[in-house]
């Protein structure tokens, strides 16, 4: 009986000491890793974009009018850093809410792009799963919301 009580406390303290190692993570370690999204978007990294997007990654823009894979989004910033012609001038977010489930991460809010001639605004809905350590973005969903909504 008493080597049952000190393996089980053994267990005990095994399990404790692991979880006291995990990483917590917070809705602003989140949102600071989603403002990454926007400015590799901003300005094209090839190599951050390999490790950040899962191998499954989709991206649906509005209503559908293009999907694109981590391949589609790898393959276009080697491009714009080939031939830098970005009109883009700048990509701010607002009213972000995260959703931290285990290894799951829902990130909503607003981004407004600014192209010219005027800047669009959308809404965005994003999932991010965890992959050992590291958070990967897993889907992107975009929908332009209508300047009569805004």
């Amino acid at each position: 009986m008493n080597t049952r009580f000190l393996l089980v406390f053994a267990l005990c303290i095994f399990l404790c000491s692991n979880s006291a190692f995990a990483q917590i993570w917070t809705d602003d370690q989140l949102k600071k890793i989603d403002r990454s999204w926007e400015e590799v978007n901003l300005s094209p990294d090839p190599d951050f974009l390999e490790a950040f997007l899962a191998e499954d990654f989709i991206w649906v823009h509005n209503h559908m009018s293009m999907v694109d894979s981590k391949e589609d989004v790898v393959k276009r910033a080697k491009n714009a850093v080939k031939n830098p012609n970005n009109n883009t001038r700048s990509r701010d977010s607002r009213d972000v809410k995260v959703i931290i489930d285990g290894s799951t991460a829902i990130v909503t809010g607003i981004t407004v792009v600014d192209r010219g001639p005027k800047p669009t605004t959308y809404h965005f809905m994003r999932t991010y799963v965890l992959k050992g350590n590291q958070w990967q973005l897993l889907a992107n969903h975009t929908m332009a919301i209508p300047d009569e909504e805004i």
